[in-house]
């Protein structure tokens, strides 16, 4: 072989390989997860319940948005999202309204509230959400875990709201904090009755029974706890505003599809 076929021959090679690359087309994204049909978008149970999805704002612990919501909207397990329908009706006659924060929350959120808790220079929400709460403690007070019963699907943070509601003011980045736990007229506005401290405070205070809420604070807590238990629901002790339904149609698989109305296409 003369040196000139030889050299054809080697620019050849890599050319091959290059139209090889070419044909086999783009790769192709990994399609996202679907929920199982179990799963309904509140709204479309009852769609009188109010909606502040907050991890899909920057108001929140992590102070930015949070991988997985899509959408402003709760999604949960049927039995869950009935139960919290009939919780509604009941409250309606009192002139009251329910308001979720968060419902179903994606695996991937909780692991983006994982990665947060770990990362000890980033405490740009500390003088709102946990102002006592020494960060590289959230693990062990039991505030962040890398699993979250909100992923099974029947589990939501709420609260009560006094008719007719009145709008809650958007949050500016960057804005004074006030801590979650300080007086209703002082901490960050938000429609709800006065629970004694704003939703998710990393706080003793959180605890639905402590003894030091008392008065008009803990008569809004315990309506809401009442209202909710007599159907079929349990509150976390340590959190006022967290409730999941009983039985859990899926108490041991934790879903990753993400808080998008196109993870209930077709339905």
């Amino acid at each position: 072989m003369s040196k000139c076929a030889a050299a054809l021959r080697a620019l050849a090679l890599p050319l091959a390989a290059l139209l090889a690359v070419a044909s086999s087309g783009p790769a192709q994204a990994k399609p996202e997860p679907k929920a199982p049909k179990e799963f309904v978008a509140l709204s479309d149970v009852d769609p009188t319940i109010l909606q502040e999805i907050r991890y899909l704002t920057p108001h929140n612990f992590t102070g930015d948005p949070v991988d997985g919501y899509r959408r402003p909207m709760c999604i949960l397990t049927r039995p869950a999202a009935t139960a919290l329908h009939r919780a509604q009706r009941r409250l309606l006659r009192h002139g009251y309204t329910l308001k979720v924060y968060d419902c179903y929350r994606p695996q991937r959120a909780v692991d983006t509230f994982v990665a947060w808790a770990k990362d000890l220079d980033d405490q740009r929400m500390k003088g709102e959400f946990y102002p006592h709460v020494d960060k590289a403690r959230l693990f062990e007070d039991g505030y962040i875990a890398e699993r979250s019963g909100h992923s099974r699907g029947s589990t939501m943070d709420l609260t009560i709201v006094k008719l007719p509601a009145k709008p809650t003011r958007p949050y500016e980045p960057g804005e004074k904090l006030t801590p979650c736990y300080a007086p209703q007229k002082e901490r960050f506005p938000d429609n709800s009755v006065d629970m004694g401290t704003g939703y998710d405070c990393f706080d003793t205070l959180s605890h639905t029974l402590d003894p030091r809420i008392t008065g008009v604070q803990r008569a809004n807590r315990l309506l809401l706890k009442h209202t909710m238990e007599e159907l079929g629901f349990v509150n976390l002790a340590e959190e006022w505003w967290h409730y999941t339904y009983k039985p859990e149609p899926f108490p041991d698989t934790y879903f990753d599809f993400p808080v998008a109305r196109r993870s209930l296409t077709g339905r």
